[in-house]
């Protein structure tokens, strides 16, 4: 499975979206950490057991947004 992780540079940090998954909202100071709660998150939300891994991979910087893909099985 492969869904989207949209981050978004603020004035004071980082803002993470993804867009699938309905009311997904994080927020952190440090972008590695955003993407690091983020991913905790979408475990949570899409029940995955601790043994699964999601692979983070960079697609394209515009402006203030950057997308990662996040690769999984579910």
């Amino acid at each position: 499975m492969i869904i989207d992780l949209i981050i978004t540079s603020t004035d004071d940090g980082f803002n993470a979206d993804v867009p699938s998954i309905n009311g997904f909202d994080c927020w952190s100071a440090d972008e590695d950490e955003l993407i690091q709660k983020s991913l905790e998150l979408v475990s949570f939300y899409l029940t995955l057991s601790e043994e699964q891994t999601i692979t983070v991979d960079r697609v394209r910087r515009e402006g203030k947004k950057t997308t990662y893909k996040l690769i999984f099985e579910k």
